[in-house]
């Protein structure tokens, strides 16, 4: 039983690494050598990632964004489910705002900074409302048709035993719909971390964004990239975060899908 849970995990931890292992090769094996400025050797960078982002850098850059992305990654969350429960579950609503939402949702979030940057300065608060434009959009879809495609089966059962209110919306509306909404927040999810390294290229003092600029336009190129190497380590540290934390919400859903392929 242990070797075979420690192969199973062996084998997890393969197909996760194994690919970003090999392209870390690929790429310490091209630049190997190279007098490129532009393109200097993954040992000079991994150098410069080691002296760059584990001293001041760390808590003057990189928390700050991992703040901003928090905060308005949460507040996307709360808006998209919400409003997605609102609209999904009346179609009077659904029919009134369609019209606005595919709008509003064509329009590329980054367009959007410089108008929010007109209400809100070019503190965090634009940074936060920043995220949270360009990330609620997919979470707000997802709920929508999640609650839409609640069965109607269970609907009319629950409408025979009397669960109505705060109780059906718990217990059938969103577990229902949950596999979707969480699909809409893995999404969002790297939305988010585009954005947040968009909104800190503008009027920013802090943060990956910021420093990534700032280290392009004083040339400092292994820095550059070391910070480019950072954001992709953030998303992929953040994607197996989210993996686990779905395996743990949505057991029940995996399980069910795992049933119904090995009747």
């Amino acid at each position: 039983m242990i070797r075979t849970t420690v192969l199973n995990v062996a084998r997890r931890a393969s197909l996760v690494l194994g690919l970003p292992l090999v392209l870390f090769g690929v790429w310490w094996f091209l630049t190997a050598g190279s007098t490129d400025f532009y393109s200097p050797p993954l040992s000079t960078i991994l150098g410069k990632f080691a002296d760059v982002w584990t001293g001041e850098r760390l808590t003057s850059d990189v928390v700050p964004s991992v703040i901003r992305l928090t905060a308005g990654y949460l507040l996307a969350v709360i808006a998209g489910v919400g409003l997605g429960l609102v609209i999904g579950m009346s179609r009077l609503v659904r029919d009134f705002l369609e019209p606005v939402m595919e709008l509003f949702r064509a329009i590329p979030p980054p367009v959007l900074v410089p108008i929010i940057m007109l209400f809100a300065g070019i503190g965090d608060t634009m940074k936060v409302l920043v995220i949270v434009s360009g990330c609620m959009w997919p979470i707000l879809l997802n709920t929508v048709e999640g609650v839409r495609a609640v069965d109607e089966v269970l609907s009319d059962t629950c409408r025979s035993y009397g669960i109505t209110g705060t109780r059906r919306l718990w217990h059938l509306v969103l577990r229902s719909a949950s596999p979707q909404i969480v699909t809409g927040m893995r999404q969002s999810l790297s939305i988010g971390i585009i954005l947040m390294v968009i909104s800190e290229m503008f009027a920013a003092s802090n943060g990956l964004g910021f420093a990534v600029v700032q280290f392009q336009r004083s040339f400092a190129i292994p820095e550059m990239w070391s910070g480019v190497l950072l954001l992709g380590l953030l998303g992929f540290v953040l994607s197996l975060l989210f993996r686990f934390t779905e395996n743990r919400v949505l057991a029940w859903y995996h399980g069910l899908r795992r049933a119904q392929r090995n009747p």
